[in-house]
């Protein structure tokens, strides 16, 4: 199953164009070190939450869009691999003391995928969901997502990909534990829906909330749903 690189970063929103340019540069350079595909997502839907959500993630001021964005890998031991080689390449370093963006503050990590259905093709539309789960919950959650996925996909997603946290790190500013407010004996899950474009998506989310089978069964739900956050985003890149 895919293993995924998931990051959220905070852009300013007048560098939109020149991130793209940034992103766009780097993905020849991926591509030769062993990344299937990368997908940049510009924030375009995303609410402000009670408890967490991504702008509060990343410390996103009024004038930055966050922007969330993941790598794909066939396994860990090809991620491995290809950190090693980014870290060592020249081009790499100079493209990284470019960047527009404050990389102190954004938050990467690697996950395992355990919910993967429908193909890597392009995207119109992407939801993107950062939740804590507790490590003895993970079979759980894995059959609550698997058993949804279908039910998106019968309503217009594309793809549906949910990712254990297996190479999580804290950070000097801000992390994914920070960020969802992760407790002892929790981990973090990274997950995306692709959509066809945002009509379908917006569409296909009606029908989702109506549909009995995803009625939420809030008596045996196997994360705490105050710390989930998520949004909605328009690619940029994917390559």
């Amino acid at each position: 199953m895919t293993y995924v690189e998931g990051f959220v970063v905070a852009v300013p929103t007048a560098n939109k164009e020149e991130y793209e340019r940034h992103a766009a540069e780097m993905a020849p350079f991926l591509k030769e070190f062993g990344v299937t595909r990368m997908v940049e997502n510009w924030g375009d839907d995303v609410p402000d939450g009670k408890v967490t959500d991504f702008k509060g993630a990343v410390q996103a001021t009024e004038d930055e869009t966050v922007v969330f964005a993941w790598f794909e890998y066939p396994d860990k031991a090809t991620r491995d691999a290809a950190n090693q080689k980014m870290m060592a390449d020249p081009r790499m370093k100079e493209m990284g003391a470019n960047m527009p963006f404050d990389g102190k503050r954004m938050i990467f990590a690697g996950f395992n995928g355990i919910v993967e259905e429908g193909a890597a093709n392009e995207t119109g539309y992407v939801d993107g969901f950062v939740v804590p789960v507790p490590e003895g919950n993970r079979e759980a959650y894995r059959a609550m997502a698997a058993k949804a996925a279908p039910v998106f996909q019968e309503y217009g997603a594309t793809r549906v990909v949910e990712a254990w946290g297996d190479d999580v790190p804290d950070g000097k500013v801000t992390d994914y534990k920070r960020a969802t407010k992760a407790e002892q004996g929790e981990n973090v899950v990274y997950s995306f829906i692709e959509w066809p474009s945002k009509e379908a998506r917006n569409a296909g989310w009606e029908k989702v909330m109506a549909d009995e089978r995803m009625k939420p069964d809030h008596d045996n739900m196997p994360f705490d749903g105050k710390r989930m956050f998520w949004g909605g985003f328009s690619p940029i890149v994917d390559a």
